[in-house]
């Protein structure tokens, strides 16, 4: 079995299911790239009674979709020994052609593995794909105590509405359902080194604000260059593997993929996001169910997230752009014509400084769980939020990047800040850190113990005016498993 970084919570449950004595039904899914296909690929290969991978609506450009993937899966039941000669002419042919396969199979004491691939491409439109499959499962599959069913998909919340939270045949039937997310640092650090990429952490922490913790991104970087070849590699050079991503990315995901995109860009503009209410009114899109359903699935699909600034109330949620990929192509490639060496050329250039302080700060976001670890409360519940209060005539708007509000009544205000070397507190700063301190004590419980918290690259410089911060966190803890 070939190496699989992290994955450790995964890994011990997919095993443990394999080794039980009944039918399984299990459910993977996560952002398109993140690793979903290798991990079951690795761990069970050698146990595929089938396997199946969908065929993406892109590359068939939307055309005789049911024929295409009903030839596809026809290819596979061929694969793995079924005899059929004409290509079903539905699903519900299609799945019992897969049960015949896999009646011998199972009449055997061991363990078979059924992998379908990317199932959301293979519901097209009026197919009746997923009334065969509740069919193939209820029907049959479900009773074979050696069989073991794993579906997986990058259209999130397509598997969470058809399969996981489904009111149909489905209903209550998945066994398990394992949720893949981006790499953190630490694993990110584990995957270049085992590709013998050397670079430091700092330039590590800078790839990973550029295309976040997606394995297959980090995959095409190679050995021997240096962090600004590497940017220049992946986005702006001619045949650069990832300057159409973007569009790619998002056409293979969702059906009408530039309402997506329309709120990925809107996103992309502002740090803390917009209420919902600011989105209808920012875009060309209507309020209703069908706004609702492409946040829900921007949100499945880990792109966007949805929160509650601190001190706010419930109702009011807002919406953040958290894919670090989005963010810097968006940012820094997009409609730029840049040429094949920019960022060689542009890297140490402070019209990088706004990218860079925005994409350090969601980086810290993705990595609260190291940041209390660092502080020494990992294990103690909290809850997490930006803070923002709007300027008046007669005051100054002021925001804090992170407030960790503890149930040990401590809160931290996490400011973040990237630097090349360790962060200076000038006077006037410290002022207006001192400013939304004392704002904060006076509308917090006197219970509660604030406390100025640094999260860095280097670390702090001594000075008089960097007691203002009681606690520092640098870099190397973003880099905690």
């Amino acid at each position: 079995m070939a190496i699989i970084i992290g994955r450790e919570r995964e890994k011990k449950e997919l095993l443990t299911i394999y080794h039980r004595d009944q039918a399984q039904l299990v459910a993977v899914y996560g952002r398109r790239r993140v690793g979903k296909t290798y991990l079951v690929r690795e761990l069970f290969k050698d146990d595929f009674a089938f396997y199946h991978t969908g065929v993406s609506p892109v590359e068939l450009n939307n055309t005789n979709l049911l024929e295409a993937q009903l030839t596809a899966f026809n290819f596979s039941l061929k694969q793995y020994g079924g005899d059929m000669l004409a290509r079903p002419t539905s699903w519900m042919e299609a799945f019992d052609c897969l049960r015949t396969l896999l009646i011998e199979k199972c009449s055997t004491k061991k363990r078979n593995v059924v992998f379908i691939d990317e199932m959301p491409w293979m519901d097209t439109p009026r197919s009746g794909f997923i009334t065969a499959f509740e069919h193939f499962w209820n029907g049959w599959a479900s009773a074979q105590d050696y069989l073991m069913v794993i579906v997986c998909g990058s259209a999130t919340s397509w598997i969470q509405d058809h399969l996981i939270n489904s009111y149909g045949g489905l209903y209550d039937r998945v066994n398990a359902e394992i949720q893949l997310a981006p790499f953190t640092l630490n694993e990110t650090e584990q995957l270049l080194q085992l590709q013998q990429v050397t670079l430091s952490r700092y330039d590590i922490l800078q790839l990973y604000m550029a295309v976040g913790g997606i394995p297959l991104y980090l995959s095409y970087v190679q050995p021997g260059y240096s962090l600004s070849q590497i940017i220049d590699i992946l986005f702006f050079n001619r045949k650069a593997k990832l300057r159409d991503e973007f569009d790619r990315l998002f056409n293979s995901i969702f059906r009408s993929p530039e309402n997506y995109k329309e709120i990925i860009r809107l996103l992309s503009k502002r740090q803390i996001g917009f209420t919902r209410s600011e989105i209808i009114d920012r875009t060309n899109l209507p309020s209703g169910k069908g706004l609702t359903e492409i946040l829900r699935a921007l949100v499945a699909c880990d792109f966007i997230e949805q929160y509650t600034l601190f001190g706010k109330g419930k109702r009011e949620k807002y919406y953040r752009l958290i894919d670090p990929f989005c963010l810097f192509y968006l940012d820094q490639v997009e409609g730029l014509g840049r040429g094949d060496n920019f960022w060689r050329d542009n890297e140490n250039q402070p019209k990088l400084a706004p990218w860079r302080g925005r994409a350090f700060e969601s980086v810290c976001l993705m990595h609260v769980d190291q940041i209390k670890d660092a502080l020494g409360v990992r294990g103690v519940s909290s809850e997490n939020a930006p803070w923002v209060m709007k300027g008046t005539e007669d005051q100054e708007g002021m925001q804090i990047d992170l407030i960790i509000n503890r149930s040990d009544r401590v809160v931290n205000l996490c400011e973040m800040k990237f630097v090349n070397t360790e962060f200076e507190v000038k006077k006037d700063y410290e002022q207006k850190l001192r400013y939304r301190l004392n704002y904060i004590c006076e509308n917090v419980s006197r219970r509660h113990n604030v406390q100025m918290t640094l999260v860095t690259t280097y670390g702090l410089k001594y000075g008089i005016h960097s007691g203002i911060f009681q606690r520092v966190v640098t870099m190397d803890s973003l880099f905690k498993s």
